[in-house]
Protein backbone atom coordinates (compact mmCIF):
# COMPACT_ATOMS: atom_id res chain seq x y z
CA UNK A 1 0.00 0.00 0.00
CA UNK A 2 1.29 3.46 -0.89
CA UNK A 3 0.99 6.55 1.25
CA UNK A 4 0.75 10.04 -0.16
CA UNK A 5 2.31 12.40 2.35
CA UNK A 6 2.83 16.11 2.48
CA UNK A 7 5.60 17.28 4.80
CA UNK A 8 5.14 21.04 5.31
CA UNK A 9 8.14 23.06 6.51
CA UNK A 10 8.17 26.50 8.18
CA UNK A 11 10.61 27.99 5.66
CA UNK A 12 11.02 28.04 1.89
CA UNK A 13 14.10 25.76 1.90
CA UNK A 14 13.00 23.07 4.35
CA UNK A 15 11.55 20.75 1.70
CA UNK A 16 14.82 20.69 -0.24
CA UNK A 17 16.68 19.70 2.94
CA UNK A 18 14.01 17.08 3.66
CA UNK A 19 14.49 15.61 0.20
CA UNK A 20 18.13 14.89 1.05
CA UNK A 21 16.94 13.23 4.28
CA UNK A 22 14.35 11.17 2.39
CA UNK A 23 16.97 10.00 -0.10
CA UNK A 24 19.24 8.93 2.77
CA UNK A 25 16.36 7.05 4.42
CA UNK A 26 15.70 5.27 1.15
CA UNK A 27 19.36 4.20 0.94
CA UNK A 28 18.95 2.74 4.44
CA UNK A 29 15.82 0.91 3.24
CA UNK A 30 13.66 2.70 5.82
CA UNK A 31 11.29 4.03 3.16
CA UNK A 32 10.63 3.43 -0.51
CA UNK A 33 10.15 6.63 -2.50
CA UNK A 34 7.82 5.86 -5.42
CA UNK A 35 7.41 9.44 -6.62
CA UNK A 36 7.42 12.96 -5.29
CA UNK A 37 7.71 16.67 -5.77
CA UNK A 38 8.97 19.69 -3.86
CA UNK A 39 7.06 22.94 -3.47
CA UNK A 40 8.99 26.00 -2.37
CA UNK A 41 7.12 29.26 -1.79
CA UNK A 42 9.50 32.12 -0.95
CA UNK A 43 8.07 35.00 1.05
CA UNK A 44 6.68 37.67 -1.28
CA UNK A 45 6.30 35.35 -4.29
CA UNK A 46 2.86 35.24 -5.92
CA UNK A 47 2.97 31.49 -6.43
CA UNK A 48 5.14 28.57 -5.36
CA UNK A 49 7.88 26.91 -7.39
CA UNK A 50 7.36 23.21 -7.95
CA UNK A 51 9.88 20.55 -8.90
CA UNK A 52 9.09 16.93 -9.67
CA UNK A 53 11.57 14.36 -8.40
CA UNK A 54 12.65 13.12 -11.84
CA UNK A 55 15.15 10.61 -10.52
CA UNK A 56 12.27 8.44 -9.28
CA UNK A 57 11.28 6.75 -12.49
CA UNK A 58 9.85 3.29 -12.45
CA UNK A 59 6.82 1.26 -11.55
CA UNK A 60 5.48 3.60 -8.87
CA UNK A 61 6.07 6.92 -10.60
CA UNK A 62 2.95 9.00 -11.17
CA UNK A 63 4.50 11.47 -13.57
CA UNK A 64 4.12 15.13 -14.32
CA UNK A 65 0.43 14.90 -15.23
CA UNK A 66 -0.50 13.94 -11.67
CA UNK A 67 1.70 16.54 -9.98
CA UNK A 68 0.61 19.26 -12.43
CA UNK A 69 -3.05 18.52 -11.80
CA UNK A 70 -2.65 18.33 -8.03
CA UNK A 71 -0.61 21.54 -7.83
CA UNK A 72 -3.03 23.29 -10.17
CA UNK A 73 -5.88 22.35 -7.87
CA UNK A 74 -3.97 23.36 -4.76
CA UNK A 75 -2.30 26.58 -5.83
CA UNK A 76 -3.70 27.86 -9.13
CA UNK A 77 -7.43 27.16 -9.16
CA UNK A 78 -8.20 28.93 -5.88
CA UNK A 79 -6.83 32.10 -7.48
CA UNK A 80 -8.97 31.79 -10.61
CA UNK A 81 -12.26 31.87 -8.74
CA UNK A 82 -15.71 31.03 -10.08
CA UNK A 83 -14.64 31.05 -13.74
CA UNK A 84 -13.47 27.47 -13.44
CA UNK A 85 -15.40 26.41 -10.35
CA UNK A 86 -17.16 23.54 -12.11
CA UNK A 87 -13.90 22.24 -13.55
CA UNK A 88 -12.18 22.35 -10.18
CA UNK A 89 -15.16 20.54 -8.64
CA UNK A 90 -14.91 17.77 -11.22
CA UNK A 91 -11.15 17.56 -10.72
CA UNK A 92 -11.53 17.39 -6.94
CA UNK A 93 -14.10 14.63 -7.41
CA UNK A 94 -11.75 12.58 -9.57
CA UNK A 95 -8.96 12.94 -6.99
CA UNK A 96 -11.26 11.83 -4.17
CA UNK A 97 -11.90 8.69 -6.19
CA UNK A 98 -8.22 7.87 -5.71
CA UNK A 99 -7.98 8.78 -2.03
CA UNK A 100 -7.25 12.52 -2.13
CA UNK A 101 -10.34 14.08 -0.61
CA UNK A 102 -11.54 17.67 -0.16
CA UNK A 103 -10.32 17.78 3.45
CA UNK A 104 -6.78 16.78 2.38
CA UNK A 105 -6.80 19.41 -0.39
CA UNK A 106 -8.13 22.14 1.90
CA UNK A 107 -5.62 21.37 4.64
CA UNK A 108 -2.68 21.44 2.24
CA UNK A 109 -3.95 24.64 0.59
CA UNK A 110 -4.37 26.34 3.98
CA UNK A 111 -0.95 25.33 5.29
CA UNK A 112 1.42 25.58 2.32
CA UNK A 113 1.60 29.38 2.05
CA UNK A 114 4.19 32.05 1.23
CA UNK A 115 7.34 31.56 3.31
CA UNK A 116 6.89 27.78 3.58
CA UNK A 117 7.77 24.70 1.57
CA UNK A 118 6.51 21.14 1.28
CA UNK A 119 7.72 17.73 0.23
CA UNK A 120 4.99 15.72 -1.49
CA UNK A 121 5.85 12.03 -1.59
CA UNK A 122 4.24 8.80 -2.66
CA UNK A 123 5.94 6.19 -0.50
CA UNK A 124 5.58 2.66 0.75
CA UNK A 125 7.20 0.52 3.39
CA UNK A 126 8.07 3.38 5.74
CA UNK A 127 9.48 2.45 9.12
CA UNK A 128 7.64 5.31 10.82
CA UNK A 129 9.48 5.16 14.14
CA UNK A 130 12.72 5.79 12.19
CA UNK A 131 11.41 8.10 9.44
CA UNK A 132 9.56 10.68 11.53
CA UNK A 133 12.49 11.41 13.92
CA UNK A 134 14.83 11.85 10.95
CA UNK A 135 12.83 14.92 9.93
CA UNK A 136 12.43 16.38 13.46
CA UNK A 137 15.17 19.03 13.25
CA UNK A 138 13.50 20.51 10.15
CA UNK A 139 10.30 21.08 12.19
CA UNK A 140 7.87 19.59 9.68
CA UNK A 141 4.17 19.19 9.97
CA UNK A 142 2.98 15.92 8.50
CA UNK A 143 -0.31 15.62 6.63
CA UNK A 144 -0.99 12.01 5.68
CA UNK A 145 -3.51 10.33 3.37
CA UNK A 146 -3.30 6.57 3.16
CA UNK A 147 -4.19 5.07 -0.19
CA UNK A 148 -5.50 1.54 -0.58
CA UNK A 149 -3.90 -0.65 -3.25
CA UNK A 150 -7.00 -0.14 -5.42
CA UNK A 151 -6.84 3.66 -4.99
CA UNK A 152 -3.12 3.64 -5.75
CA UNK A 153 -3.72 1.68 -8.98
CA UNK A 154 -6.56 4.02 -10.04
CA UNK A 155 -4.31 7.01 -9.31
CA UNK A 156 -1.57 5.61 -11.55
CA UNK A 157 -4.08 4.84 -14.31
CA UNK A 158 -5.75 8.24 -14.10
CA UNK A 159 -2.49 10.15 -14.40
CA UNK A 160 -0.34 7.83 -16.48
CA UNK A 161 1.89 9.66 -18.92
CA UNK A 162 1.58 8.63 -22.54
Amino acid sequence: MATLTVWKFPDAEGAHKALVTAENLQKQQLIKMLDGAVVSWPEGAKKPRTTQMHNLTGVGALGGAFWGMLFGLLFLMPLLGAAIGAASGALAGSLSDVGIDDEFIKEVRDKVTPGTSALFALTSGAVLDKVEPAFAELRPELIRSNLSEEQEQRLREAFAEE
